[in-house]
């Protein structure tokens, strides 16, 4: 996900802000991915309070599992269906079985580098489809420590013999019910073995790997905008000793000094 000048932690606010964004979106991607694959088995790493997983729900999942840090108000979770696990996920995820869809939405960006390969691993260890996005490189946000080009993790999920198919951003590439940095970063990942790989090949591909959404450098203006008219202003402002020194020479000039 995205934001402003990166903050610290995530705490009751960050969800607040995150939850709603997250419904909103997931109520349009996910039909995309779960249209073809009708999962009943659907794991989120990274899963906050449900908002992916209760939509998948939703669209028929039974067999709800998420996992995520122990700051995570298990009470505010989006559906009491949702068996919650408190986990590290920058360490090897503990093994739930497999699932028929594994979501992972701006998470991986929140890891550390050296944690990127095993991630993605553990990713394909749980399930034949992944629903992944992450932050691009300067994307900005809360406590992203690890933002990479898709296409590096493309190749990360190529590694483990799975597939990009671009079915989602293509189709929600202009619609504000999602957020931009969804728009700009999700992919769905399917294991060529997996019988399912056939179904997204026929599906269309109509964009190329790494992008940029126009929602996204917009932000990154206004933030870079609203930093220099702060930098502006500061140096506009004068010091305490530019002011004293001006009044003194105004002084000295209305008692007569310095009269030629």
């Amino acid at each position: 996900m995205s934001g402003g000048p990166d903050t610290t932690r995530y705490d009751a606010g960050f969800y607040a802000d995150q939850v709603e964004g997250s419904a909103r979106a997931a109520a349009v991607v996910l039909p995309l991915v779960c249209g073809p694959l009708r999962p009943t088995r659907v794991l989120d790493v990274g899963c906050g309070q449900g908002a992916w997983l209760a939509e998948a729900a939703r669209l028929g999942a039974t067999q709800l599992t998420g996992l995520d840090g122990p700051w995570v108000d298990t009470a505010a979770l989006r559906s009491p269906r949702i068996a919650f696990h408190p986990t590290d996920l920058a360490a090897p995820l503990p093994d739930h079985g497999r699932h028929d869809l594994v979501i992972s939405v701006e998470v991986a960006e929140h890891l550390p580098a050296a944690r990127a390969d095993g991630f993605v691993a553990d990713l394909c260890r749980a399930g034949d489809v992944v629903l992944f996005s992450a932050a691009v490189p300067h994307q900005g946000g809360t406590e992203h420590v690890n933002e990479e080009r898709t296409s590096r993790w493309a190749a990360r999920f190529d590694a483990h013999g799975f597939d990009a198919f671009d079915v989602v951003r293509g189709a929600v590439w202009d619609d504000v019910r999602v957020a931009w940095w969804y728009r700009q970063n999700a992919v769905v990942y399917v294991a060529r073995s997996s019988a399912h790989h056939a179904t997204f090949s026929a599906l269309p591909q109509p964009v190329p790997r790494d992008l940029v959404h126009p929602e996204a450098f917009e932000a990154k203006v206004s933030w870079l905008e609203a930093d220099r008219a702060r930098l502006a202003a500061q140096i506009a402002r004068p010091t305490l000793r530019q002011a004293i020194g001006a009044l003194r020479r105004a002084l000295w000039r209305a008692l007569g000094g310095g009269a030629r």
